[in-house]
């Protein structure tokens, strides 16, 4: 059978990285304060001359270094992402011109923090079609144009990054080959109020600012993540034991916490890294991916669970066999 195999990760972080003490000096708020509620140390923000087109570039570029190939042979480019370098067109149209791709299908996904997510569904199911035989899927943001700075609850969680992944289609052995083994989705659009931009071209004709009601949306992902993780691998014919790597959207510590507990995992089999580049919305999930593999943790033949949950709500998870 044709599966989407991983053939290669990247990541791309601004330069500017500000710790929790240098963003103090200008929110009304304490290292302490966001490394006890949240677990983030450092978040990277974008400069005048970096935007999401830009850093979905180059985290392009690495990981199609990473799976060898020229990017001339990716046939199909989805770019998740909620901050857009423009309305129209596609911020994913952008990054194919950035990488000399004359012709490929490009298009973004949005879904906010799950974005990602929904991206690699989307992306496995047009290669396990035949058509594309070469993905690369994205997950870019900057977030940081879209913060109410006065706002300390909700501008110190978020940062700027980009995260990408090279889907590859492969002849896999149904039991144990290499790829992407299952994945399930999510939307329920009567949390809207919970987490939002208060803007948009149809209804402000701004771009409006990030507003979150926290408590209630922690409550959401806690029990959406353990309950969508379990779905896709019952979907893949796998147990919670058999898992090596949960990857999860890097929100904050206490909800990545609260959903090892629920299902049981050992916190040594989550990869974490919200305390140095916080909430990156769609990017968070391929950034902390990658962090896994360069680093040498994820090999070849391990059993990964990717998850988010994101505004909307959206949610999802995809179980990969590396």
């Amino acid at each position: 059978m044709i599966r989407a195999v991983v053939t290669g990760t990247g990541s791309a972080l601004p330069a500017r990285r500000v710790s929790n003490a240098e963003l103090a000096e200008t929110v009304d708020t304490t290292d302490e304060w966001i490394v006890e509620r949240t677990g983030i140390r450092f978040r990277h923000l974008a400069g005048p001359d970096e935007t999401t087109a830009t850093l979905g570039r180059d985290a392009a570029i690495a990981a199609i270094a990473a799976a060898g190939i020229a990017a001339d042979q990716i046939d199909l480019i989805v770019l998740a992402t909620a901050t857009p370098d423009q309305t129209f067109p596609a911020t994913a149209t952008k990054v194919q011109a950035m990488l000399g791709i004359d012709d490929c299908v490009a298009f973004d996904v949005a879904a906010v923090c799950s974005g990602f997510l929904y991206a690699v569904q989307v992306a496995d199911a047009m290669i396990r079609t035949g058509i594309h035989q070469r993905a690369l899927v994205i997950g870019a943001e900057t977030f940081s144009r879209i913060l109410d700075w006065e706002d300390r609850t909700t501008c110190v969680l978020f940062g700027d990054g980009a995260g990408a992944i090279v889907l590859e289609a492969q002849e896999s052995d149904e039991a144990d080959g290499r790829g992407i083994l299952a994945t399930r989705l999510h939307a329920d659009g009567r949390h809207n109020g919970l987490l939002y931009v208060d803007g948009g071209p149809s209804t402000t004709g701004t771009v409006g600012k990030l507003r979150m009601k926290g408590r209630e949306v922690f409550r959401h992902a806690v029990t959406n993540l353990a309950s969508v993780m379990g779905e896709s691998l019952a979907l893949a014919g796998l147990e919670a034991d058999t898992v090596d790597w949960l990857v999860p959207h890097q929100a904050n510590a206490r909800i990545l916490d609260a959903t090892a507990r629920k299902l049981n995992l050992s916190p040594d089999k989550v990869i974490v890294t919200v305390d140095q580049h916080a909430n990156t919305s769609a990017a968070s999930v391929p950034l902390a991916l990658d962090v896994g593999v360069r680093d040498g943790r994820v090999k070849q033949g391990d059993i990964v669970v990717l998850e988010a949950m994101g505004g909307g709500f959206t949610w999802g998870a995809a179980v990969i066999r590396f």
